[in-house]
């Protein structure tokens, strides 16, 4: 999905305006369902969702949190649904085996971390996931779906984009309310600084939870070797212009920027459009981890994977966000 540009204007377009009320319906819908019971799991469940549609950091948030957990001993087991792949599950994600068009751009990249269970009802994947002797789940998105009950819960704010014109779907990007969002939640990420942050603090200083600043952050070495290229940039993320002002953060010199949409499913033509323009200017293609998962399928994929540098970013989160995690599995397994 790739969103419209007016849903980024701050204040309301004619368009938005003229969608606002369909907005109102579809916040009050949202609002409806997520306040369903869940299922128990069992085990501890900690979640990892965003206010709205498209990426918000979610899954860089999640793969931190299970990297900060493991060294404190936990055995976590994450649950996606599998955005973008055919399987509807449960099946538990084999990097060997299954690519992005089975499984999802997303789930092998949490794969590579901790064990995956991909299943688009989140109980029955939770189900599954029992058999792997998880000491917690972590969901990758589900803040809006109510099939699990959670045990804590963390919301993911892009700090360039927020909430874009404050508007709920499909006049603008949220899902419901952000205030009323925000009493699901047990605590708010902003990823980067911009808009957003200003108004992540702002909406956890409202709604009474903690809210934290969090940076991507890339290996020194990559960045030394980075620095000054000449590039071909090509992203299918929830907003790609995060990852080319990455880059020019980076001193990458980007003179051919292609952004597509979020889980963008490649073809054999596009892998052989970014080549052939790399390569008439002689320059470096470089792209994300969840970009390079997708190159699969065929030579002209293979081959742009190959040609490609992924860009590998880790999120640093706050040691306060972790305590607090770990204060509620100690009080989950308190209560027995």
């Amino acid at each position: 999905m790739k969103a419209p540009a007016f849903w980024s204007q701050r204040g309301l377009t004619p368009l938005a305006v003229l969608l606002k009320p369909f907005g109102v319906l579809y916040g009050a819908a949202t609002l409806r369902r997520m306040a369903r019971p869940g299922v128990r799991a069992g085990v501890p469940v900690l979640c990892v969702g965003n206010f709205t549609a498209g990426g918000a950091g979610k899954t860089p948030t999640a793969l931190a949190l299970a990297a900060a957990l493991i060294d404190h001993g936990e055995r976590p087991v994450f649950l996606t649904r599998g955005y973008g792949g055919a399987l509807k599950g449960p099946v538990a994600v084999d990097p060997a085996s299954h690519d992005a068009r089975a499984v999802g751009d997303e789930a092998l990249l949490l794969a590579r971390v901790a064990p995956t269970v991909v299943c688009a009802d989140r109980a029955a994947g939770a189900a599954f996931a029992a058999a792997l002797a998880p000491t917690l789940l972590i969901m990758d998105d589900g803040l809006q779906n109510p099939g699990l009950a959670k045990d804590f819960t963390v919301a993911a704010v892009d700090g360039g984009a927020g909430f874009g014109n404050g508007q709920c779907l499909p006049a603008g990007p949220l899902r419901a309310p952000a205030l009323a969002q925000a009493a699901f939640v047990d605590a708010i990420v902003c990823l980067g600084i911009g808009a957003g942050m200003t108004e992540a603090l702002a909406l956890g200083k409202a709604a009474g939870k903690p809210a934290y600043r969090a940076e991507l952050t890339v290996d020194p070495a990559m960045a030394d070797r980075l620095a000054g290229v000449r590039a071909l940039a090509f992203a299918g993320i929830g907003r790609p212009q995060k990852f080319f002002e990455t880059l020019l953060g980076l001193y990458v010199r980007i003179e051919g920027a292609h952004p597509f949409a979020d889980h963008h499913a490649y073809t054999d033509a596009d892998a052989r459009r970014l080549l052939e323009a790399a390569r008439a200017r002689g320059l470096t293609i470089i792209t994300t981890e969840k970009d390079a998962v997708r190159l699969k399928g065929s030579p002209a994929l293979e081959e742009l994977a190959a040609a490609a540098v992924a860009l590998p970013v880790r999120l640093a989160l706050p040691p306060a966000l972790i305590a607090r995690i770990l204060d509620a599995l100690s009080a989950f397994r308190a209560r027995g």
